[in-house]
């Protein structure tokens, strides 16, 4: 994989790695709220060894992306970037996306003036999220705000959220979702604005948003939910396959909202399974 850098809207800088043939199928990575591109790391090795060109994109404010000059980190902010980058390529992409890029990723597909998509595939995310699943991550963002003073608390602080989750033996990978500032602290790789912005909360205006888009993608769809998550409920899960009918689900046993770091294997076969089926 080779980082490049894009451009977004407003000319906004914007990092991705890239690998694979770019005469090959395009697939565009979009990591969630408060994550990096390297959340996608093993997804987007996998998927360049199955013969995909693969953008694995750092979303505006978060990784090495620019953090946005105006503040702007509204859905159509993050849709609006995610068409510039497609507009780049020489084909129709796939977009896989989780939470905050699986939003985007199903507007981009389903609203006015829509992106032209050969597949998507939404992980954990739906139109109708549980409000306390979404306000305990906004919870653990916020509550994370001031950083940590070393490796080891944040580790800590992540398997008191996650505690079903297998933690990993080094603290070392966090330095990629993590950097050590001037005052000695590590802070997050994402701009602290993006919490600021109260539209893509779970409310109403916003459900009843992604169930319009939804209703109009034709694309082939897969539904990856973690069966433990606490923000994709099974009423959900079925709300948005009713808009869908066309739609494939999938529940990753052991996988709560962070599917694809939960479950890597079963997560990454359930893909690639998947859109040998879609793009035939």
């Amino acid at each position: 994989m080779n980082r490049i850098c894009l451009t977004g809207r407003a000319g906004l800088n914007l990092v991705a790695d890239v690998g694979g043939d770019p005469r090959q199928q395009p697939v565009i990575l979009l990591h969630g709220g408060g994550q990096t591109r390297h959340s996608w790391r093993s997804a987007a090795r996998q998927l360049v060894a199955s013969s995909y060109q693969v953008i694995n994109l750092d979303q505006r404010g978060h990784g090495e992306s620019g953090r946005a000059p105006d503040g702007d980190y509204s859905l159509d902010a993050f849709v609006a970037d995610l068409k510039a980058v497609s507009a780049t390529l020489g084909q129709p992409p796939v977009l896989i996306g989780a939470s905050l890029g699986g939003a985007a990723a199903l507007l981009a597909a389903g609203e006015a003036k829509a992106l032209e998509v050969r597949a998507l595939v939404l992980v954990d995310v739906v139109a109708r999220m549980a409000p306390q699943g979404v306000e305990h991550i906004r919870h653990f963002m916020q509550r994370t705000l001031g950083g940590f003073a070393t490796l080891d608390e944040a580790a800590i602080a992540i398997a008191r959220y996650t505690p079903g989750r297998t933690q990993p033996p080094s603290t070392a990978g966090l330095l990629r979702n993590l950097s050590r500032k001037e005052n000695g602290r590590y802070h997050w790789h994402w701009d602290p604005a993006f919490l600021q912005d109260e539209s893509r909360s779970a409310s109403e205006p916003f459900a009843r948003r992604l169930e319009a888009a939804a209703v109009a993608v034709r694309a082939p769809t897969l539904l990856v939910r973690g069966a433990q998550s606490n923000v994709v409920t099974e009423e959900g899960a079925r709300s948005l396959l009713k808009l869908m009918p066309h739609a494939e689900r999938l529940d990753v046993d052991g996988a709560g909202h962070m599917v694809a770091g939960d479950r890597n294997d079963a997560f990454n076969s359930a893909i690639l399974a998947f859109l040998v089926k879609a793009l035939a």
